[in-house]
């Protein structure tokens, strides 16, 4: 069975018209070796992935030999789906605030700040919190983990981290009279134009397999470099300025407490954003650039290490993160280091 073949009931029936079918098995895929724990001068753990750096006309240089394979863009697919806030003007017809938007945009810890703008957007689009089919975890943020522990208490549905997504999305079905049940469902007419917007922005020339998101929404793969053509479409387009300005003015509401994505903003000029599966994309707006990292084993010290270090590389941020290896008594043994880069 080709690869492609595995997941057949996701595929779009208008998309196989247009898209060539290609067997993904015959790319060449090898990762190379990113991060380094060493401890006490032996190396004690290893993590491959792979980079890129592109512009708007192509690649300009990459780690490892990805050979055009595909991967699933993950939560980084957000800012690309919310371009269908713009192109049916549901920010003027909401009167979306750059916090909205940027909630859209998010893979949120579950703080407060986050779930009161969640609660807020979805009473604006006039729905309940039983319309939402995104599903219910534990907040990623460390400190509301621990006063839910604290007060003997339950994770709430905000606090789920694609719960704008959810939100926009509904608010797209209203706009356009399609059913709200079937919002998640991949012939749903939402999700239809969602992949036909991210085929375009990233310039999509095959049909790739699709699978469902952990919260449940349709989410299509694509080849790394692919990711980065989307993204310049995106925030280099003036078109589509407001998600631009929310992701800069509003680096705390994409992300959050100890979210790699709100660091690199907060602490740069960059716009950055993470997605499951150790991937991270930061776009370089003045050089008009954009990198991403993936390690393969999706381990989340490997990805901010390999993303901080290529930051300093490239000269475009110098962040700094603890890369110590300490016994639980404070006492340094070892070092986290980047390699191959």
């Amino acid at each position: 069975m080709k690869f492609y073949q595995c997941l057949p009931q996701y595929f779009d029936k208008n998309i196989q018209k247009t898209y060539a079918i290609i067997d993904f098995m015959e790319y060449n895929n090898t990762p190379q070796k990113l991060v380094q724990y060493v401890r006490s001068g032996l190396v004690e753990q290893e993590h491959y992935g792979f980079m890129a750096l592109a512009d708007k006309k192509g690649v300009i240089q990459k780690w490892g030999e990805d050979g055009d394979y595909p991967f699933y863009p993950r939560s980084c697919a957000k800012p690309l789906q919310a371009a269908l806030i713009i192109d049916y003007g549901l920010d003027e017809l909401c009167g979306m605030s750059l916090e909205e938007i940027a909630l859209c945009c998010s893979s949120h810890a579950g703080e407060e700040v986050h779930i009161n703008i969640a609660k807020n957007l979805l009473k604006k689009i006039g729905l309940r919190q039983e319309n939402l089919k995104c599903g219910f975890h534990k907040p990623l943020s460390a400190a509301e983990q621990k006063k839910l522990i604290l007060s003997d208490g339950s994770e709430n549905i905000f606090q789920n981290n694609c719960v704008g997504k959810h939100i926009m999305m509904l608010a797209l079905c209203r706009l356009n009279g399609w059913d709200l049940d079937g919002y998640c469902e991949p012939e749903h007419p939402l999700q239809i134009a969602v992949r036909d917007k991210i085929s375009g922005l990233c310039n999509l020339e095959h049909r790739y397999p699709l699978t469902k998101d952990g919260c449940g929404v349709p989410i299509m793969s694509m080849p790394l470099h692919k990711m980065l053509n989307g993204y310049l479409n995106l925030f280099l387009n003036p078109k589509y300025e407001k998600i631009k300005n929310a992701f800069l003015d509003y680096p705390y509401i994409i992300g959050g407490e100890n979210r790699l994505d709100t660091k690199i903003m907060e602490a740069s000029g960059l716009i950055a954003k993470v997605g499951a599966g150790g991937l991270c994309i930061v776009v370089n707006l003045a050089a008009e650039e954009a990198l991403i990292v993936k390690i393969s084993d999706a381990d989340a010290k490997a990805r901010e290490t390999a993303v901080v270090h290529a930051l300093k590389t490239l000269r475009w941020a110098d962040i700094e993160i603890s890369r110590e290896i300490k016994t639980l008594l404070g006492e340094v043994i070892g070092e986290i280091k980047a390699c191959g880069l």
